[in-house]
């Protein structure tokens, strides 16, 4: 029993390290832009209560005194002292007077008076994140400078250039969405495609070289990214496709860790259901799409999670081959937010918030399919 408490409170403790930036990070978003650097760090948005002067209207900010009971406004600070306007259960003033500036506890030199404060949760920065960064350009507009001349029926026909002028935005975040949906489900559809027909060849199909061409496959894993980044940078400048989303999504939807995923899942399959399939007159693809892909669905839906999740996260690989804020992700929208001398750091905050919001849709509907292939592997073994 004491054994298995000890496990329990180093797994809580474990949890709460780990979900401590991300309450940091929901605490922050809803500050006051005055408020993220106070110190002691406030992990619930407060803010100073005020009391409005009867005589002049005038807001003061209410405090505590730390030798006297009740609420004080403070009118204005005196080099050692503060004059302030101590206030009865009434909230009426009673005549000012001057206290010390700073008093003694226990040894130590403290501020006599303390802020009085309340929970204070500004929602307003979310909408205000949104709106903050306003688009140039009409989203998806394009020009192809390429035409198709060909003789036809004793006529000359041209076929381009093509182009669009595409669709008016007004805020970038808006458009910074809808790049980001566009990128990461594009890649996630092309991956599984592809690593799924790479994966039945490897593991299905027997033709010479097979396993060395494999192993070659999986030797690429080990080449840094940064080493492959400038080739395949001067590739796409070659072909004039930088600042598309070409350049961001067909570059990065051929992976060998989600061939060699669903190869050892496909592996585990029998035999027998393949050879029946056969036997009904399917070929290749056939096998593969009646029989492979739908036993495969808990890997299919843990390499689709893992796509998703890092297209929707990536940064450098965007950062490096767009160039308009209109086909920017979400990743470098955030950007936008550090100015070269000041940041906002409660607006950016909100709008990283709002970008988590479809990773944490996303693991909640895949982890169904994580437990069912854990089952389905223990079955097998």
């Amino acid at each position: 029993m004491l054994s298995r408490l000890l496990t329990y409170a180093g797994l809580l403790l474990a949890g709460a390290l780990m979900i401590l930036p991300l309450l940091w990070m929901i605490s922050t978003s809803l500050k006051a832009s005055g408020a993220v650097f106070t110190y002691p760090p406030e992990f619930i948005p407060r803010e100073q209560e005020a009391w409005t002067h009867p005589a002049t209207g005038e807001e003061l900010p209410l405090f505590t005194l730390h030798d006297r009971p009740g609420q004080v406004a403070l009118l204005r600070f005196l080099p050692e002292e503060a004059e302030v306007i101590p206030l009865d259960d009434g909230q009426k003033a009673r005549p000012p007077l001057r206290i010390p500036r700073y008093v003694v506890r226990n040894g130590r030199q403290v501020d006599n008076l303390v802020p009085v404060k309340h929970m204070r949760l500004h929602w307003e920065n979310y909408p205000a994140a949104w709106t903050a960064i306003k688009l140039q350009h009409n989203w998806m507009a394009f020009e192809i400078p390429y035409a198709l001349r060909f003789r036809l029926g004793g006529r000359d026909w041209q076929i381009g250039p093509w182009g669009s002028r595409g669709i008016r935005i007004v805020n970038a975040f808006t458009a910074f969405y809808l790049n980001s949906l566009i990128v990461a489900l594009a890649v996630t559809l092309g991956t599984l495609i592809t690593s799924a027909l790479a994966a039945f060849a490897f593991a299905r199909l027997e033709f010479r070289g097979r396993d060395p061409l494999f192993l070659g496959y999986l030797g690429t894993l080990m080449v840094p990214y940064v080493v492959t980044m400038i080739p395949i940078f001067a590739l796409l400048k070659l072909m004039n496709l930088i600042d598309t989303y070409f350049a961001m999504v067909v570059p990065v939807m051929f992976s060998a860790y989600g061939t060699f995923l669903l190869r050892q899942f496909f592996l585990a399959i029998p035999h027998d259901l393949e050879d029946a399939a056969r036997l009904d007159g399917c070929g290749n693809l056939g096998v593969l799409r009646h029989v492979i892909l739908p036993l495969s669905r808990p890997a299919l839906a843990t390499l689709g999670t893992f796509t998703f999740l890092g297209t929707w996260n990536s940064f450098m690989w965007p950062l490096i081959v767009m160039n308009s804020t209109e086909k920017m992700p979400l990743t470098l929208g955030l950007y936008a937010f550090l100015g070269q001398y000041t940041a906002d750091w409660n607006l950016m905050m909100a709008a990283a918030v709002m970008v988590m919001a479809p990773v944490v849709l996303i693991f909640l509907l895949g982890q169904r399919y994580f437990i069912e292939g854990i089952l389905l592997s223990g079955m097998k073994s």
